[in-house]
């Protein structure tokens, strides 16, 4: 699933404007067969959905994946999803005056063919079946995308309330109570966590997961809930996860530790996650794919 997700983002970020998704100017008429969803009276079109899913398709093929007609029925509502923020973003910077201007553009596509050689960017274009035309306008909007991300995120914190933790990550919950008894009699967290522990980043550094903020480390949401609610020293019970089954310990909390540059990152991914959510509630979407 976590592949299939990351085809998806991959296509709609890539592709958003390679064909006419979106009608430049609102409509009013009676809504033609080929309109696949209207956001705020703005139409999304069958053939740029269509052209989308052909695409994610051929990526996931070329990888040694072949979709069943199940999986192709959630790729094509996920890339409809997508289409939808796309209308909602570019709504909100014609909203907000956000433009990408024409030296802007032009100065942007020529760094990338200066980067990779005119013959290579040539060839990635007739690789990946775009036209120049297409791709002057996925970046423009990838450009507009950016501008508008700085503009609707706030600036992130310096610091945060944060914990220091370790954690040792088992296959199952039968060989998880074992390891939590062995520590409740007295045994080392650290080189437990060297021996059993399936999490080949902190392995070798006994667990340590270092400091990390509430909803903004990139860890599974029961981890962090679990070291929040201890002191320091105490360990947990078994906490499952996606990844597994979690033993952990809290080795200090800080109240106002320093937010590191991965943090602020995801806090403010976090803050236009819940501006587009916000846009999205209070936007007219008729969905009509069928």
């Amino acid at each position: 699933m976590q592949r299939l997700t990351f085809f998806i983002l991959a296509s709609i970020f890539l592709l958003a404007s390679c064909s006419p998704a979106i009608a430049p100017t609102p409509t009013r008429t009676p809504i033609p067969p080929n309109v696949v969803a209207i956001v705020n009276d703005q139409p999304i079109f069958q053939e740029a959905l269509e052209k989308q899913l052909r695409h994610l398709q051929k990526a996931m093929e070329a990888s040694g994946e072949k979709p069943d007609p199940q999986t192709l029925e959630q790729m094509r509502r996920q890339i409809l999803e997508g289409l939808i923020d796309q209308a909602i973003m570019e709504q909100a910077a014609a909203r907000l005056g956000i433009k990408v201007s024409p030296e802007e553009l032009e100065e942007n596509i020529r760094k990338v063919i200066q980067e990779g050689g005119e013959e290579n960017f040539n060839r990635w274009l007739e690789q990946s079946e775009l036209t120049m035309e297409e791709f002057r306008e996925m970046t423009r909007l990838q450009l507009l995308s950016l501008k508008l991300f700085e503009t609707v995120t706030p600036a992130p914190p310096e610091t945060m309330e944060q914990v220091h933790a370790r954690h040792i990550l088992l296959s199952s919950e039968e060989e998880a109570m074992q390891i939590l008894e062995r520590l409740r009699r007295g045994e080392d967290f650290a080189s437990l966590a060297r021996q059993f522990s399936k999490d080949e980043f902190t392995r070798e550094l006994g667990g340590d997961l270092g400091f990390f903020p509430k909803g903004f480390s990139g860890l599974p949401p029961e981890l962090e809930e679990a070291a929040f609610s201890l002191a320091p020293g105490q360990i947990s019970g078994v906490v499952k996860s996606y990844y597994g089954y979690h033993i952990i310990q809290v080795l200090e909390k800080d109240p106002n530790h320093p937010l590191s540059e991965e943090a602020k990152r995801m806090f403010r991914e976090q803050k236009f996650k819940e501006w587009l959510e916000r846009e999205k509630a209070s936007a007219r979407v008729q969905r009509l794919l069928k």
